[in-house]
């Protein structure tokens, strides 16, 4: 799709602006749009992780998990807060608030098979590695066969959803997007899974692993979060790729 001149009003012809399908010229732009959506920016990202990290530090600091999920919860209730007083979107709250429940559960799972104070807290930590286990499996699996998921950003911008896998050259800057993006999460269940599975099994000691833990899924994930982020926009900022246009 070429960028479309602005006609003049009254020519008689129809108004090629349709308000509910957006206009972009190039593959990147869309993106860009969907990525500042989606990713909340530094906010989001602080309102997804903050909760987890104060779980981390108050079962460190008083070794009461009850106090430690509360506290977590707490957290997450004030960015809920402050989000409906702004009137602003809930859903990166609403994310921390969904792992604190899905914790939560695995925790009391945990506590009903006689599991120790210990075995509860690494229970909250098995949910957020089997997510992102999942989805990297499912999503890198859809890049592996040459479907992207960031190709669906394409598809509904231009109003076919299916028309940007015909352009070899859009698939393949999905395809190193999605990689890109899905590099955080398939690094750090790389790395928390063995850590979790040796502190279950009582092979490492479980406090060390519970602070190792809190440490790579905040402030080593947010590290990988912004270096491969910034390789994504780096490959957005060159604004080249056209978006094709459905029509015939």
């Amino acid at each position: 799709m070429t960028p479309t001149s602005e006609t003049p009003a009254g020519d008689g012809r129809p108004d090629d602006h349709d308000h509910n399908h957006p206009t972009v010229d190039t593959v990147e732009a869309v993106v860009r749009r969907q990525m500042s959506a989606g990713l909340g920016g530094v906010r989001g990202m602080l309102e997804a992780g903050v909760p987890g990290l104060v779980f981390t530090i108050a079962w460190l600091a008083v070794k009461d998990l009850k106090f430690a999920l509360i506290a977590s919860a707490a957290t997450a209730a004030i960015f809920l807060l402050v989000r409906l007083v702004q009137r602003s979107s809930l859903q990166y709250v609403g994310n921390a608030i969904f792992g604190i429940v899905i914790g939560f559960a695995v925790v009391r799972l945990a506590q009903s098979m006689g599991g120790s104070a210990e075995e509860q807290a690494l229970a909250y930590f098995l949910p957020g590695i089997l997510i992102s286990l999942g989805y990297t499996v499912v999503v890198g699996g859809l890049c592996l066969i040459g479907w992207p998921i960031f190709g669906f950003f394409i598809g509904v911008a231009s109003g076919d959803p299916l028309e940007w896998h015909r352009d070899k050259q859009i698939v393949k800057l999905c395809t190193r997007l999605t990689w890109l993006f899905l590099a955080p999460g398939a690094i750090g269940a790389a790395i928390q899974g063995p850590i979790w599975f040796l502190a279950w099994s009582g092979s490492i000691d479980r406090d060390w692993a519970i602070l190792a833990l809190g440490i790579l899924r905040t402030g080593f994930g947010w590290v990988l979060r912004i270096a491969c982020y910034g390789t994504m926009i780096w490959l957005l900022a060159r604004n080249h790729t056209p978006v094709q246009s459905t029509a015939r």
